[in-house]
């Protein structure tokens, strides 16, 4: 009989390489919200994969970044701390751009661990393939990568022989997590993370990261449906009105999009209940910092 094999993995590296494209891809649903801009994700989002024989918990961490401000500060925190926690690192990089000063930030940091680190390159869709061997050969002459693995994160290339690895890699242990599980994270907390998706989508560039999501209320209603009331934070006046749009339409866009992936999360019809409210500076806050899930109470 094989033995059932078990363990935590971090994903590691700069903001914006395909670290939650890659743990929805693998886990087969959404877990981590996506977006083409840098710091999407704040807080380390478990992802379980279970088969009959292992069970691989992800550690999507927030990507490594000279902070800016207090939840800045915690999210560098988060991902360092992360390094000590697990039994194997996957460290991402962009196929489509050279070794940087991030990279070698973070590769300064993976040699203060004995934790075994994998080259995982994403995007190679974007790239032609005589220019990933140079790319690779820069990389191990900075670090002694246990194993080096091309992918698409996007695209799914690759993506299987990166798991095969992985599960090698991994101890015998036992299942931490029941086999239907694919995150600890409480279904509150990701219905507000697909809104965040859906304002960072729509407004670009006029929003930066400035915004939070309260889910205020997830209340059972009659015939199955289930209505959700949401608090969308930003910090100034005039990202409150964007976010409200014209006559409220970029306020209904929001709800529109991010209600069907809340639906497909909680397989139920839903009612949702957008708000808009000006909460200045709270990215310095403690007290908002904790409240939104970005401190420990005993930190």
């Amino acid at each position: 009989m094989t033995a059932f094999k078990s363990g935590f993995v971090a994903l590691i590296g700069r903001p914006n390489v395909g670290k939650s494209t890659l743990l929805n891809y693998v886990l087969g649903q959404k877990v981590a919200i996506m977006s083409d801009k840098p710091q999407t994700t704040r807080n380390k989002i478990r992802g379980v994969y279970t088969t009959d024989t292992e069970q691989v918990i992800f550690l999507d961490t927030p990507g490594i970044h000279k902070p800016k401000s207090r939840l800045g500060d915690w999210m560098v925190k988060t991902a360092r701390e992360a390094l000590e926690e697990v039994d194997l690192v996957l460290f991402l990089v962009d196929a489509d751009e050279g070794i940087g000063a991030g990279d070698r930030y973070i590769i300064k940091r993976l040699k203060e661990v004995r934790t075994p680190v994998f080259l995982v390159v994403n995007k190679i869709d974007r790239v032609h393939p005589d220019a990933l061997l140079p790319l690779i050969d820069t990389y191990r002459k900075e670090f002694s990568f246990k194993e080096v693995v091309p992918i698409s994160a996007l695209h799914g290339n690759n993506t299987s022989t990166l798991l095969q690895l992985i599960v090698e890699e991994l101890p015998e242990g036992p299942a931490y997590y029941p086999s239907e599980y694919v995150t600890d994270h409480p279904e509150r907390f990701i219905v507000g993370e697909l809104i965040r998706e859906k304002v960072l989508h729509l407004t670009r560039e006029e929003v930066p990261h400035s915004v939070a999501v309260v889910v205020e209320e997830m209340t059972p209603e009659e015939e199955n449906r289930i209505f959700v009331r949401a608090t969308i934070l930003t910090e100034r006046s005039s990202q409150k009105g964007i976010l409200i749009g014209k006559q409220g339409s970029m306020l209904k866009e929001v709800g529109k999009r991010a209600r069907k992936e809340i639906q497909r999360l909680l397989g139920s019809p839903v009612y949702l209940d957008l708000w808009v409210k000006v909460k200045r500076d709270w990215r310095n806050e403690e007290y908002m910092l904790r409240q939104l899930g970005y401190r420990q109470e005993d930190e």
